[in-house]
Protein backbone atom coordinates (compact mmCIF):
# COMPACT_ATOMS: atom_id res chain seq x y z
CA UNK A 1 0.00 0.00 0.00
CA UNK A 2 2.82 2.35 0.69
CA UNK A 3 4.63 1.88 -2.71
CA UNK A 4 1.21 2.80 -4.17
CA UNK A 5 0.79 5.88 -2.34
CA UNK A 6 4.34 6.94 -2.97
CA UNK A 7 4.27 6.78 -6.55
CA UNK A 8 1.44 8.77 -6.44
CA UNK A 9 3.11 11.19 -4.00
CA UNK A 10 6.48 11.52 -6.44
CA UNK A 11 4.01 12.01 -9.33
CA UNK A 12 2.62 15.00 -7.55
CA UNK A 13 6.05 16.12 -6.66
CA UNK A 14 7.03 16.39 -10.14
CA UNK A 15 4.20 18.22 -11.31
CA UNK A 16 4.65 20.95 -8.62
CA UNK A 17 8.72 21.11 -9.25
CA UNK A 18 7.76 21.81 -13.07
CA UNK A 19 5.00 24.40 -12.12
CA UNK A 20 7.82 25.80 -9.96
CA UNK A 21 11.00 25.58 -11.77
CA UNK A 22 9.95 25.77 -15.31
CA UNK A 23 6.57 27.35 -14.93
CA UNK A 24 4.25 24.64 -16.47
CA UNK A 25 0.66 25.24 -15.36
CA UNK A 26 -0.95 21.85 -16.58
CA UNK A 27 -2.92 19.84 -14.14
CA UNK A 28 -1.45 15.92 -15.17
CA UNK A 29 1.85 15.05 -15.59
CA UNK A 30 1.40 14.01 -19.28
CA UNK A 31 0.69 17.49 -20.17
CA UNK A 32 3.37 18.98 -18.31
CA UNK A 33 6.00 16.61 -19.46
CA UNK A 34 4.46 17.84 -22.75
CA UNK A 35 4.88 21.27 -22.42
CA UNK A 36 7.85 21.30 -20.95
CA UNK A 37 9.21 19.05 -23.55
CA UNK A 38 12.19 21.80 -25.54
CA UNK A 39 13.51 22.64 -21.95
CA UNK A 40 14.74 19.28 -20.73
CA UNK A 41 17.22 16.98 -21.78
CA UNK A 42 16.23 13.84 -23.69
CA UNK A 43 17.13 11.43 -21.06
CA UNK A 44 15.27 13.38 -18.66
CA UNK A 45 12.24 13.88 -20.98
CA UNK A 46 12.18 10.27 -21.51
CA UNK A 47 12.09 9.30 -17.69
CA UNK A 48 9.38 11.89 -16.92
CA UNK A 49 6.90 10.10 -19.98
CA UNK A 50 7.66 6.59 -18.44
CA UNK A 51 6.82 8.58 -15.08
CA UNK A 52 3.52 10.61 -17.11
CA UNK A 53 2.41 7.13 -18.26
CA UNK A 54 2.22 5.02 -15.46
CA UNK A 55 0.08 8.18 -13.82
CA UNK A 56 -3.47 7.14 -15.06
CA UNK A 57 -2.66 3.86 -13.59
CA UNK A 58 -1.72 5.09 -10.74
CA UNK A 59 -4.90 5.76 -9.67
CA UNK A 60 -6.51 2.57 -10.55
CA UNK A 61 -6.79 0.69 -7.28
CA UNK A 62 -6.46 -2.74 -9.63
CA UNK A 63 -3.59 -1.48 -12.01
CA UNK A 64 -1.56 0.28 -9.45
CA UNK A 65 -0.72 -3.28 -8.52
CA UNK A 66 0.99 -3.97 -12.10
CA UNK A 67 3.34 -0.87 -12.25
CA UNK A 68 6.98 -1.58 -11.95
CA UNK A 69 7.91 0.46 -8.61
CA UNK A 70 11.23 0.29 -8.96
CA UNK A 71 11.66 1.75 -12.85
CA UNK A 72 9.37 4.24 -11.70
CA UNK A 73 11.18 5.60 -8.30
CA UNK A 74 14.05 5.77 -10.11
CA UNK A 75 12.75 8.10 -13.39
CA UNK A 76 11.48 10.27 -10.73
CA UNK A 77 14.34 10.20 -8.53
CA UNK A 78 16.01 10.91 -12.09
CA UNK A 79 13.31 13.59 -13.18
CA UNK A 80 13.19 15.47 -9.71
CA UNK A 81 16.92 15.92 -9.19
CA UNK A 82 17.23 17.59 -12.64
CA UNK A 83 14.62 19.84 -11.90
CA UNK A 84 15.54 20.78 -8.14
CA UNK A 85 19.17 21.43 -9.84
CA UNK A 86 17.63 24.24 -11.52
CA UNK A 87 18.85 27.56 -10.71
CA UNK A 88 15.96 30.26 -11.73
CA UNK A 89 17.73 33.36 -10.61
CA UNK A 90 20.59 32.10 -13.19
CA UNK A 91 18.06 31.30 -15.99
CA UNK A 92 16.39 34.60 -15.95
CA UNK A 93 20.25 36.15 -15.83
CA UNK A 94 20.98 34.30 -18.73
CA UNK A 95 18.38 35.32 -20.40
CA UNK A 96 18.10 38.94 -19.88
CA UNK A 97 21.70 38.91 -20.89
CA UNK A 98 20.60 37.30 -23.93
CA UNK A 99 18.06 40.22 -24.86
CA UNK A 100 21.09 42.67 -23.92
CA UNK A 101 23.07 41.23 -26.71
CA UNK A 102 20.40 41.47 -29.12
CA UNK A 103 19.82 44.53 -28.42
CA UNK A 104 23.67 45.17 -28.87
CA UNK A 105 23.36 43.37 -32.09
CA UNK A 106 20.60 45.73 -33.73
CA UNK A 107 21.86 48.94 -32.57
CA UNK A 108 25.26 47.90 -33.90
CA UNK A 109 23.59 46.72 -37.36
CA UNK A 110 21.82 50.29 -37.27
CA UNK A 111 25.12 52.01 -37.31
CA UNK A 112 27.00 50.10 -39.82
CA UNK A 113 23.92 50.76 -42.18
CA UNK A 114 23.76 54.54 -41.12
CA UNK A 115 27.08 54.69 -42.03
CA UNK A 116 26.78 52.81 -45.37
CA UNK A 117 23.83 55.43 -46.59
CA UNK A 118 25.99 58.27 -45.19
CA UNK A 119 29.51 57.34 -47.00
CA UNK A 120 27.18 57.01 -49.86
CA UNK A 121 25.31 59.99 -50.08
CA UNK A 122 28.95 61.76 -49.58
CA UNK A 123 28.27 63.21 -46.40
CA UNK A 124 31.11 61.60 -44.63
Amino acid sequence: MTQETDIQTQIAQTIQLLRKKLGVKDKTLIASVRRAKRRLPRNVYKQAMVLAQAEPMAEHPKLRLVLDGPKLEKASDEVQSHLNAINLADRRLGWFLSFLGSVALGLIALAAVAMIVLRWRGFI
